[in-house]
């Protein structure tokens, strides 16, 4: 097992699994099946959550759920900061995470359903799909993660983030970077990039959730593990929806 595994999402980092260079755990320790049975539970978790926001949003209006967007939003990115850093709390902060950030996906995939009905399903499909068949390559061994593939991705997802944070602060001053967002073909290139390389997180997530089976992670690492997942799954889920509506926008 590589010792040295990078990976982009925030949620996992090289010392994921040591403290002060010890690989840390003791009693009963992380497993594979018991992080995606966590990994399960967030789903769920967030669905539900989704579902309450989606009803809302369609049941009395848009502006109904204005208020659960900013909560989902900003709730789920300090819930996300205290996993990342807490990560003994993972059991709790989890959860709530996947609860906050359902809030917010709910309301963020109604609003894309009004303008282009069937989108979120189709979204929500693609999402899985892409999961499940990554994560069929990475058991096989189709797709293994060496070195120049990690810095690879890295690289990418760091130059997306980049991009997506020069485009905030360029919007507080009105100002757009031209193509990328819109529904022509530039921005249909880079969002498909954009998919694609979140896809291929997916394949880092599996890997450091397999390291820390292998070294023996205590068991609190598996909602851990579960909420970087999840964290990964979100992301792409988003960029397949701004993908799919450039793509129906062109119709």
């Amino acid at each position: 097992m590589n010792t040295q595994l990078k990976t982009s999402n925030p949620a996992f980092g090289r010392n994921t699994f040591t403290v002060n260079g010890e690989t840390v755990g003791y009693g009963q320790t992380m497993t594979i099946s018991g992080t995606v049975n966590k990994a399960g539970i967030l789903i769920i978790l967030a669905m539900l959550s989704a579902t309450w926001t989606w009803n809302q949003f369609f049941t009395n209006g848009p502006g109904a759920v204005g208020g659960y967007v900013m909560v989902g939003a900003f709730g789920g990115f300090i819930a996300a900061m205290v996993t990342t850093f807490k990560k003994e709390w993972s059991p709790i902060t989890a959860p709530i995470y996947a609860l906050l950030e359902g809030l917010f996906l709910g309301a963020v995939s109604a609003m894309f359903e009004m303008r282009f009905p069937g989108i979120a399903i189709e979204s929500v499909a693609l999402t899985f799909g892409t999961c499940f068949c990554l994560l069929l390559a990475y058991r096989s061994g189709l797709i293994r993660p060496s070195q120049k593939f990690m810095l690879g991705i890295v690289a990418a997802t760091g130059g997306i983030a980049v991009v997506y944070f020069l485009s905030m602060v360029l919007g507080f001053f009105h100002v757009q970077i031209p193509g990328i967002f819109g529904s022509g073909p530039v921005g249909i290139l880079f969002s498909v990039a954009v998919v694609i390389v979140a896809a291929l997180n997916l394949i880092l997530d599996f890997a450091f959730i397999e390291e820390g089976a292998y070294r023996g992670a205590p068991k609190y690492m598996e909602w851990y593990g579960a909420f970087g997942l999840m964290v990964t799954l979100v992301w792409l889920y988003i960029e397949i929806v701004r993908l799919l509506s450039k793509l129906r926008d062109r119709r």
